[in-house]
């Protein structure tokens, strides 16, 4: 009975991460198109305090208490840390970067935590999957090369992106169990707004261009308002899909959010990516898929079927 109502709750899983692909990258959207005129630390502060605002009433209907137990200070701490950098990173790369290109250079996350997992808390990981990473950098350096011929260090961004991503997925896989989905991310969102709202304060007036708050006008309300709404919107999505499905299920559907980011990049921004990071875009999503299988059958206990040489 349980495991077939697990499997009737695997296509909701999956319309959430599908949801989540379509809905993610809207918040790249607003943050650069804010990021003409509002300082990327500014932004990244309104992503968390509209996260920390929308989430306290779902805290508060849901019956959850708003205090974080101090056994878990340190370790939300780090969360919320690593969360900030990925985000600001990202977004100050969305200044002048397409977002298809800025975004696949983020998807060779997986492959850090594939290398991390190995090497830092001795993993297995066959030596398939690590070829696989290593194509998966080689298409990594494809998307880099003409962005950093075209923006310069801008264009390695995007990696220090997927290296807190990491690291913040990594963190929040010692939370699992610990803290309701709801709870981590109100709690996420109320620690970085406590660690970022006096460092606006003290940049205030100082000149620093990507600190420096600005008072916004007309319509650069609502896209702060939309980075934050977006962001909690997608992460909520994402968080409830990897509850009611399997991850090696959902994983393969995240790649859409490299279409998605295409699309959107097109239509609002005209940017399309050159035909040599086409080619990395492709050989890292290759890359990831081949990843998932091997995850998938590694779990499983199954042999691959050999394959021909």
């Amino acid at each position: 009975m349980n495991s077939t109502s697990t499997t009737d709750r695997i296509p909701l899983g999956m319309a959430l991460i599908v949801g989540f692909c379509l809905t993610a990258p809207l918040l790249d959207v607003c943050a650069k198109l804010a990021a003409d005129v509002i300082p990327v630390g500014q932004i990244t502060t309104a992503r968390f305090a509209v996260q920390t605002a929308l989430m306290l009433p779902v805290c508060w209907a849901m019956g959850f208490g708003l205090r974080l137990p101090r056994t878990l200070w340190w370790l939300m701490a780090l969360r919320a840390i690593f969360l900030i950098l990925s985000t600001y990173l990202i977004i100050a790369a969305l200044r002048f970067m397409p977002l298809a290109d800025a975004l696949a250079i983020v998807f060779v996350e997986p492959f850090i935590i594939l290398l991390f997992g190995k090497w830092m808390f001795g993993e297995l990981v066959g030596p398939r999957r690590l070829f696989a990473a290593l194509i998966g950098f080689s298409g990594c350096l494809l998307v880099i090369q003409p962005s950093f011929a075209a923006f310069g260090y801008v264009a390695l961004l995007p990696l220090g992106t997927a290296v807190s991503f990491a690291a913040y997925v990594l963190v929040t896989r010692s939370l699992r169990g610990r803290l309701h989905p709801v709870e981590m991310q109100f709690q996420t969102g109320l620690v970085a707004t406590i660690m970022l709202v006096p460092l606006m304060a003290l940049s205030n007036g100082t000149g620093w261009d990507t600190l420096d708050p600005v008072w916004p006008t007309g319509i650069t309300w609502a896209l702060l308002f939309g980075v934050g709404f977006f962001a909690t919107l997608a992460h909520m999505m994402m968080t409830y899909a990897l509850t009611i499905a399997p991850a090696a299920t959902l994983a393969p559907l995240h790649y859409l959010e490299i279409i998605t980011a295409a699309v959107l990049g097109y239509l609002v921004f005209d940017d399309i990516p050159n035909g040599l990071a086409l080619w990395g875009i492709v050989i890292i999503m290759v890359s990831g898929l081949y990843v998932v299988h091997r995850e998938r059958v590694t779990a499983r206990g199954i042999p691959a079927p050999i394959e021909p040489l």
